[in-house]
């Protein structure tokens, strides 16, 4: 289904005995878990290298949150608040570096500090220059699956079949990224978990993920901590560690490659456990 290794500007980041997982640096002072614990650019840094000390294959950076209702940022105070944590981190780690943006200058930017992919949410729609980027650059590319801006996305979501919606949109945006010459080795699909969808949808999706994926494309799901979990549980922010390893595990069972998580070092244990299980359950069949 999917292929061996996430070619990112050169470095070929491979699923080994559990999926890669990517940590979340958040220097921003409104995203909906973290925001502001690591708005000073240095706090972001050594966030970043203990995530990845932690296990982190790749930290993902962003300077704009996209929580539900978040106002937009300029480019200009992005990279502001993204170039100095990229730059610090590039040259104290080898881990993999993601930017985390719509805006095709922040990601040229952050390619020339050191980024090796490109963390898209609006699967290059929002910025026409942005797949030049990523093409000319050789960079990764996660292409998300969402339902209009975080001004709106959870204005009373709905769709006739979620799970199809969100296929064919991924199936459109990689051969949109293909066509605009973006090697398929390099893209990654991500089905929005709470981008657009109500509690219902979101369930369906990490229920369904081969009916969603792309043949022949790594997949990528981001669901830690999200309030989708709280109304599932009943658990509040701070303490959705839990339900959103319960998820993961789902989610590593069902054969997904990329994790996108805050809890970087639980994440890793119960992904290599539920890869454990799962490859002993093959070998049964």
């Amino acid at each position: 289904m999917s292929p061996a290794a996430w070619s990112c500007r050169g470095r070929q980041l491979v699923a080994g005995d559990r999926p890669l997982v990517m940590g979340i640096v958040n220097v921003t002072p409104d995203s909906f878990s973290d925001g502001g614990s690591f708005l000073d650019p240095s706090q972001a840094a050594v966030h970043a290298l203990r995530l990845a000390e932690e296990g982190a294959d790749i930290v993902d950076i962003g300077g704009e949150s996209t929580r539900p209702g978040a106002d937009a940022v300029d480019a200009d105070e992005e990279l502001r608040r993204v170039l100095p944590v990229i730059e610090q981190v590039s040259v104290r780690s080898d881990v993999a570096i993601s930017i985390d943006t719509t805006k095709a200058r922040v990601a040229l930017a952050a390619l020339a500090a050191g980024a090796h992919i490109i963390n898209d949410v609006s699967a290059l729609t929002h910025d026409p220059e942005m797949a030049t980027v990523a093409s000319d650059r050789r960079a990764g590319v996660v292409l998300m699956h969402r339902r209009g801006t975080p001004r709106t996305m959870q204005d009373a979501p709905c769709y006739d079949n979620v799970v199809a919606t969100v296929h064919d949109y991924l199936v459109e945006r990689v051969e949109a990224a293909r066509a605009a010459g973006i090697a398929a080795e390099a893209l990654a699909v991500d089905p929005g978990i709470g981008f657009g969808k109500t509690v219902t949808h979101n369930v369906q999706l990490l229920a369904n993920v081969k009916a969603w994926r792309v043949e022949g494309i790594n997949a990528l799901v981001g669901l830690s901590r999200k309030r989708f979990i709280g109304d599932v549980t009943g658990a509040s922010v701070e303490d959705r560690l839990a339900g959103s390893l319960a998820a993961l595990v789902s989610c590593v069972s069902a054969g997904v490659e990329i994790m996108r998580v805050h809890d970087v070092a639980a994440s890793v244990q119960a992904a290599r456990m539920a890869r454990a299980i799962e490859a002993e359950r093959q070998q049964e069949l």
